[in-house]
């Protein structure tokens, strides 16, 4: 059983904060915290300070251990990057130059090696990233994932990488190893890429050095964690065959469970695995909020929202693109940022980005639902964009489904819950999960306003595929499903 007695440390690396939320066993939360993160953004390129992430972490573990109980217990703790985001080190861990975020698209050309080699990665996958370094600084050096950084830090020395962010440098999940034979055919020499175990996996304890800087007690444990997006799922409880969890973050991300892996031969759709072994299918769209804030810096969220409802639907179609190139429901390096037709105004405008999110998200489930995926569990939202009343409305009206909203919507509430079944041992993670992820509410769908979005999401369809971003039979799928009933399937 998992200790009730005992708060549980789930650390979550995103974009643009580190977050660090302390819960107890049953979802109470003891304690928040987050540190701004900044990045570099030129072109395709997309760059972070690893050391920032270490220094961002220590200022929000100290926020959410600060309003702990005296004397409360560490279970233990588990952390999530976002996935993709690799770098190099030297032997003992230190960064030798800055990490390659999850959407630096640099390594094209080396993607392309890479599926030449029959391995199915995308352009911003890690893979690719990683022969992009390896040209770049040559051996010598050892490729870690963002986790590995920080992991290093609280550890006093270099873990193992978890397979679930491991997936994007090339790990093959099935066969529980790396692809040796296709690697070695890319040039990439023994010993760059880490050794890898399961998430969950205990890795090691908090030293004293990262204690005193952390606030974390020294000897908490230390679990393999997960990506961002499998940590959403967790937090939403979405881990039952046919359970959907959508995260509307920087970009939008779903992520789905199911007994067996759903095969996509284009590899936009990649399975995870979760430490009980079942499939975790899903893909990372680069649509999102963070559209909102490259259009309207420094705004009212809620104050716009509240202007947009005038514009439902929208005189404006957007596919809001938070940098060029798309990875989900498609793969189009070549896809830009549409905007089509003249917004009324600032409301009408970001009406257009709002509704082009959703539009893209049940583009999203239409290609999971032509590639067979099972969507007949409950739909779940989470991420930051989940702390909008309305977009969550405007979501659901979209889709044509209803959708659960969880008290925390955060991937650290994942990491959390990975820890605290981690270390207890019994039960599934689905249980450990059930126990603290509370839904605070059940949006409806309002089918009047679902009809109202047939037009547009129609249209967009059409204009995605006319651009050659969208193949045609997916396109034809979507447009076949325009009058059905989603809210099961």
């Amino acid at each position: 059983m998992v200790d009730e007695g005992a708060g549980w440390l789930g650390i979550d690396l995103g974009t643009q904060s580190v977050r660090a939320l302390l819960v107890t066993a049953d979802g109470t939360v003891l304690g928040s915290g987050s540190a701004p993160l900044t990045g570099r953004r030129d072109g395709v390129r997309h760059e972070q300070d690893p050391l920032h992430w270490w220094s961002a972490l220590c200022t929000a573990s100290r926020s959410a251990l600060a309003a702990a109980p005296p004397g409360l217990p560490v279970g233990g703790l588990a952390v999530c990057g976002t996935s993709g985001t690799v770098l190099l080190t030297d032997g003992s861990g230190r960064p030798a130059g800055p990490a390659l975020m999850y959407d630096d698209a640099r390594a094209v050309t080396e993607a392309a090696r890479a599926r030449k080699a029959g391995l199915a990665v995308q352009d911003t996958w890690a893979l690719p990233k990683a022969l992009w370094l390896l040209g770049e600084y040559g051996p010598g050096l050892r490729l870690r994932h963002q986790p590995d950084l920080v992991a290093t830090r609280l550890l006093g020395q270099p873990p193992p990488a978890d397979s679930s962010h491991a997936l994007k440098t090339g790990y093959d999940l099935e066969g529980d190893r790396w692809p040796e034979a296709a690697l070695a055919r890319l040039g990439v020499p023994d010993g760059f890429l880490p050794d890898v175990v399961h998430p969950g996996t205990l890795l090691g304890e908090v030293c004293a050095r990262a204690a005193e800087a952390t606030g974390i007690p020294a000897g908490t444990p230390v679990l393999a964690g997960m990506t961002d997006g499998c940590a959403a799922q967790i937090a939403s409880g979405a881990l039952r065959p046919g359970s959907w969890n959508s995260v509307l973050g920087t970009t939008l991300v779903l992520k789905g469970a199911a007994r067996e892996p759903v095969r996509d031969p284009t590899g936009v759709v990649y399975n995870h695995r979760a430490p009980d072994g079942t499939w975790l299918p899903g893909g990372a769209s680069g649509v999102g909020a963070g559209a909102l804030a490259a259009h309207f810096p420094g705004v009212d969220p809620a104050a716009m929202d509240e202007r947009a409802a005038a514009f439902e639907p929208s005189g404006t179609l957007a596919y809001p693109l938070v940098s060029p190139g798309e990875r989900f429901p498609f793969r189009a390096p070549q896809a830009t940022p549409l905007l089509l037709g003249d917004p009324a105004g600032d409301a009408d405008r970001w009406a257009a980005l709002l509704q082009g999110v959703a539009l893209t998200e049940r583009l999203c489930l239409d290609y999971l639902h032509h590639l067979g995926a099972p969507l007949d569990g409950p739909l779940t939202f989470t991420g930051g964009g989940a702390r909008s009343p309305y977009w969550n409305q405007l979501r659901a009206d979209i889709l044509g489904r209803a959708a659960r909203v969880p008290e925390q919507t955060e991937p650290a509430l994942g990491m959390a819950a990975l820890a605290a079944h981690a270390v207890s041992g019994s039960g599934t993670l689905a249980e450990t999960a059930g126990r603290m992820v509370r839904v605070r509410a059940v949006v409806e769908p309002r089918p009047d306003r679902t009809a109202a979005f047939a037009d547009p999401y129609a249209r967009l369809v059409e204009a995605l595929h006319e651009r050659g971003w969208l193949p045609g039979p997916v396109a034809a799928h979507a447009q076949g499903r325009l009058n059905r009933d989603t809210s099961a399937s």
